[in-house]
């Protein structure tokens, strides 16, 4: 089983924080709803040579769900990703996020890497002793600033030195 990378969006590809240079603004229509967001487009070349190099398969863990697929994936130079659906009404029992639980769900026993900027201790707790899963590694990004290479080079680290990766 290929170890899944999960990403976020907002706060991990769309950094809240002042853009540095290397990000270009668009402005993505959802329905009624019109929202800016600032996108490196390297960083789609960086995950997949990250899954690439580890065997990993990438997967959206964003409440952008399928529209990250239209609007996010071609910006950054990723193809169409499988989408974790999640629903953000359900609330927290051991004060997860409302994310975790679909993420558990998703991913079942395959080990994973989870890029976002709202994983925290609650959500490791949950994920080891409610859900009783060992091969993850949570990524807390620095909503601010966005995805980085260190953080990249956690989620290779960890895989390769876990075994976990497939990679060459």
């Amino acid at each position: 089983m290929k170890p899944l990378l999960l990403i976020d969006v907002d706060g991990v590809l769309n950094p809240m924080g002042r853009p540095t240079a290397d990000f270009r603004r668009y402005r993505c229509t959802i329905g009624n709803e019109v929202y800016t967001v600032h996108l490196n487009p390297r960083h789609g070349h960086r995950l997949i040579e990250l899954a690439l190099a580890t065997g990993s398969e990438l997967v959206w863990a964003t409440t952008w769900e399928h529209h990250a697929n239209d609007w996010i994936a071609p910006r950054i130079g990723l193809p169409s990703l499988p989408v974790i659906h999640m629903s953000p009404d359900e609330p927290s029992e051991h004060g997860e996020m409302f994310k975790t639980p679909h993420v558990a769900a998703y991913a079942g026993r395959r080990p994973f890497v989870w890029f976002d900027d709202q994983v925290w201790a609650e959500d490791e707790e949950y994920l080891r002793v409610r859900q009783g899963l060992r091969d993850f590694l949570l990524i807390h990004v620095d909503p601010r600033e966005g995805l980085t290479s260190r953080h990249l080079g956690m989620a290779h680290q960890w895989l390769t030195l876990t075994g976990f990766s497939q990679g060459p």
